[in-house]
């Protein structure tokens, strides 16, 4: 159990530290005139992650969920998404945040792993919110979360792309087609 406590500690450290990015980069990003787009579905995010911890501890400690015997499958593929996602942030620089911040007249970004595919930083959440649970065997916190993830993320990127379509060059660099 210390090691549960001890990694969800680490975790929610990290979210309050890219919270302070994101509010850092939010604050940079309206000083140079842009605008958000997208607030009506930004809550339920919010809501979702804060659901998430919640059904993760308490399936692990009401359900007496324990790591499964291929804990490092879910754990390695973890790393890869934390990698995945700090080298997102650092190819995005003052422009990630976790709200949608978009500068009329902007490049779209193309480096890092923007070269290969358009959203590689929602890659790295649906990976770590499907092997968190799955690391401490918590499968009903992974399926579910999983499932409304994926659906507020449908509506965030087709509600992104649209804004980024509008006020920048996004089109033309990725294409027009989602």
């Amino acid at each position: 159990m210390l090691i549960f406590f001890a990694f969800l500690s680490l975790v929610l450290a990290q979210r309050v530290a890219e919270l302070t990015i994101a509010r850092r980069n939010a604050r940079w990003m309206t000083a140079q005139g842009a605008v958000e787009a997208g607030q009506a579905h930004y809550k339920y995010l919010v809501a979702l992650h804060i659901c998430f911890f919640a059904a993760l501890m308490t399936e692990v400690l009401m359900l007496g969920r324990k790591p499964p015997q291929w804990w490092m499958a879910p754990a390695a593929a973890f790393v890869v998404a934390q990698w995945l996602r700090y080298w997102c942030m650092t190819s995005l620089g003052p422009f990630w945040n976790t709200r949608i911040f978009v500068l009329p007249g902007a490049k779209a970004v193309k480096r890092g792993p923007y070269r290969f595919f358009r959203h590689p930083n929602y890659l790295a959440v649906i990976t770590e919110l499907l092997c968190i649970p799955l690391l401490f065997g918590a499968w009903m916190t992974a399926a579910m979360v999983s499932v409304v993830n994926l659906y507020l993320l449908s509506v965030r990127i087709h509600v992104e792309e649209a804004a980024l379509t509008e006020a920048t060059d996004y089109a033309e660099v990725y294409g027009s087609s989602r």
